[in-house]
């Protein structure tokens, strides 16, 4: 057939070419905005800082666009089949090479130089249980708490944890102690990340062990330990309903 009979039928096979290419790179940057999305969900799980994440989700979409643009160079196609495998490629890549960062592989113990004057044994059972992890000089992690980049989401709340109160040296720095009970009865400690998915289910208090502890706590000096927010756990709602 003459080059003039095949452009009768008015069919320019480049376009062709240029629109399948321009829909393949749309496949991936829906990709990149899934990654990104996946990415920063995840970070609020574990409470990774939105930095760290946002330097995660760039890089496996860099290493994802590289590859397509390695794909187009060799003249192969791109699809949302290929998508899929450069996103995995690039996640899996992304996932050990960040495991040769240093930082939260592992979490030293610092010297422990005095604990508060607890009100009674249980008390301290319970505080150890629900707040020692990050509260203290000497914390255990589970194994998975080792893997980047989990493992810098748990150095970092350990890190501040401590900044803000050690209770293994409450006698020479007691910090914000003086807040504990506060933040108890608000809810914010232990925070919603550290029992997420059944995780530290002795840090779970019901009603009953919240009251008890608060009640430990406020015989314990230095503990914030004060009448004018005695009942503000239960008994006061009680006592509001009887009004």
């Amino acid at each position: 057939m003459s080059s003039d009979s095949a452009n009768s039928t008015g069919i320019d096979p480049a376009p062709a070419a240029g629109g399948r290419g321009r829909r393949g790179t749309a496949v991936y940057l829906g990709g990149a905005a899934v990654v990104l999305a996946v990415v920063l969900g995840g970070s609020l799980v574990i409470d990774l800082s939105p930095a760290a994440a946002l330097a995660l989700a760039v890089v496996v979409i860099v290493m994802a666009l590289a590859l397509l643009a390695r794909r187009q160079m060799r003249g192969g196609a791109s699809t949302a089949g290929s998508a899929v495998v450069h996103y995995g490629v690039a996640g899996v890549a992304t996932l050990l090479l960040i495991q040769l960062v240093p930082y939260g592989r592992s979490i030293p113990d610092t010297p422990v130089v005095g604990e508060p004057a607890w009100a009674d044994e249980q008390t301290r059972r319970t505080m150890v249980s629900a707040c020692f992890d990050c509260h203290s000089s000497t914390v255990e992690v589970a194994w998975f708490s080792k893997i980047a980049p989990l493992s810098w989401a748990v150095k970092s709340h350990v890190d501040e944890g401590r900044e803000r109160v050690n209770y293994s040296i409450f006698a020479v720095e007691p910090g914000d102690a003086a807040e504990t009970i506060a933040v108890i009865l608000d809810g914010s400690m232990p925070p919603a990340y550290y029992t997420r998915f059944g995780r530290h289910p002795e840090a779970r208090l019901s009603g009953a062990e919240i009251a008890q502890l608060v009640a430990g706590l406020q015989a314990t000096p230095g503990m914030g330990g004060d009448d004018s927010i005695t009942g503000r756990y239960g008994d006061d709602e009680d006592d509001d309903d009887d009004e």
